[in-house]
């Protein structure tokens, strides 16, 4: 510690007129030292390295930065006005060791950093072994393709349900932000199936195969590559199991209506909406969902007026957040206008064409057993 304190009284002495290369010696020397015993040093020699290196950072020509980067962003102690600096740096070389690693940056820092910095600091963050939701919706509203890039293919990066949305709707024009969105295995189910009913067919084919779980059954046409997917996560999701488990329940106590499926809808509830109203329309769970999904709200209509809904849950299956319509106050007269002109019998028999046209597998899309319907209170 002795050895410590008289290299930091020597650096200390520098004046803004540079370093001499005996200081230069010092600084070198007293950087290897912290590095090497950093774990023993005591919060109070931190804090004098850090004091000290405050006024020499701008003086530190490039390549001495660049070491000391590299060495402080593995350090958890690394003393964080230092670490700010750096992180701050204009030369990405010296930044991106921190900006990527360093374990000293608080997510406020990197709010910061993510809000003000360029494309090349926001690719270094991109690279952190830990991204939060706040960090990673920054990244994904600033930054360019080559940033969203690496974030999405970052296992430790989190998303939030708005930021999987938006990533979502740019996948229909990027490949590779499909292909890495689609391979995320804490993608929300909703989100999921929306992806797939706007990607290529080739994009479903190289989601399925970079995923073990999908690729058994995996077919030739786009259709079977989407269904083959569905069910796999279908069978791997447990609010998907909790909802079909819930239904089931309400149906054998002869308790499932209307205001199940509306009570789903008006909580977002992706799962237990689509569940509900499949069952109560007798048809696919897999068509529901799509049509829960789809930008197009005449799909959605057909299926609640063969279930017997009323316009009010229509209009909250249509406002779901899940399919981000935002539909306005003329997009939703025009809707009810069509649903209310729509015959229960006619709705039926659009549903019976539709599964007479497609050979849709037992196993994968069939729906519960409609059983009595109910008005009873929502249990959902």
């Amino acid at each position: 510690m002795t050895l410590f304190s008289s290299l930091i009284d020597e650096i200390q002495d520098t004046t803004v007129s540079g370093l001499t290369k005996r200081q230069l010696r010092a600084l070198t020397r007293i950087t290897d030292l912290f590095v090497a015993g950093s774990g023993r040093y005591s919060k109070q020699h931190v804090e004098l390295f850090d004091e000290a290196f405050k006024t020499l950072v701008a003086l530190i020509e490039v390549k001495t930065r660049i070491k000391l980067a590299r060495h402080i962003a593995t350090i958890p102690n690394a003393p964080a006005t230092l670490v700010r600096a750096f992180a701050f740096d204009e030369a990405i070389a010296v930044a991106a060791p921190v900006l990527s690693q360093s374990t000293a940056l608080s997510d406020a820092d990197l709010v910061v950093h993510a809000t003000t910095q360029g494309q090349a600091h926001l690719h270094a963050i991109a690279h952190r072994r830990a991204i939060s939701e706040a960090i990673t919706e920054i990244l994904i509203a600033r930054g360019e393709p080559k940033v969203v890039h690496t974030v999405t293919k970052n296992e430790g990066a989190r998303f939030s349900d708005n930021s999987f949305r938006e990533l979502v709707a740019r996948a229909g024009d990027d490949t590779q932000l499909a292909l890495n969105v689609g391979t995320r295995h804490d993608i929300p189910r909703h989100h999921f199936v929306k992806l797939l009913e706007t990607a290529s067919a080739a994009v479903c084919a190289k989601i399925a195969a970079a995923n073990p779980q999908f690729t058994d059954d995996v077919k030739d046409a786009v259709t079977e590559v989407v269904d083959d997917i569905n069910l796999a996560v279908r069978k791997k999701s447990p609010d998907h199991a909790k909802a079909k488990s819930r239904v089931k329940r309400l149906q054998n106590w002869n308790e499932l209506g209307e205001g199940n499926v509306h009570a789903a809808a008006r909580s977002q509830n992706f799962e237990q909406a689509a569940m509900a109203l499949s069952a109560l329309a007798g048809c696919p769970i897999g068509m529901t969902e799509r049509a829960i999904l789809t930008d197009n709200p005449g799909v959605v209509q057909v299926i609640a007026r063969a279930a017997g809904c009323s316009w009010a849950t229509v209009k909250a299956l249509l406002l779901m957040t899940a399919a981000d319509r935002r539909m306005s106050k003329n997009d939703l007269d025009r809707a009810r206008r069509n649903f209310e002109r729509l015959e229960i019998r006619t709705a039926k028999r659009v549903l019976e064409f539709y599964d007479t046209r497609h050979n849709v597998p037992a196993a994968a899309s069939a729906p519960i057993v409609p059983g009595p319907s109910a008005n009873a209170p929502a249990l959902v």
